[in-house]
């Protein structure tokens, strides 16, 4: 493990560089995010329903194949999830789409997913 990636294990997804506790919160639930680009850090799914767990989600990264792009992560549907608070379950690397949908709105970019 290089050190970029030890200095992402843990973190929160969306915790600023500069956050002396980038880490967890007490009483939140995660999914840990497992495989390239975002391995080790967690996604705070607090107050998800089942439905959009399963959905997965499309983060936006710098450390993704296009710079600026975003990294798709899912659910396997085979694992168990815990109920939160706590890491709950994990969602894992699928890929990178190679640009916007332009369908998408920021603040929902699974439908990148459709096309």
């Amino acid at each position: 493990m290089d050190g970029d990636e030890q200095l992402l294990r843990g973190r929160v997804y969306g915790a600023e560089h500069d956050d002396p506790d980038p880490g967890p919160r007490s009483g939140r639930t995660y999914a840990e995010l497992v495989g390239s680009p975002l391995d080790g850090l967690l996604l705070d799914i607090h107050g998800w329903r089942a439905e959009e767990i399963d959905d997965g989600v499309a983060l936006t990264t710098e450390l993704g194949r296009w710079s600026g792009g975003r990294a798709l992560y899912d659910p396997r549907p085979d694992e168990p999830r815990d109920p939160g608070p706590g890491v709950a379950c994990r969602f894992y690397y699928t890929g990178d789409p190679p640009d916007r949908c332009p369908a998408h709105r920021d603040d929902d970019c699974r439908l990148l997913r459709s096309g």
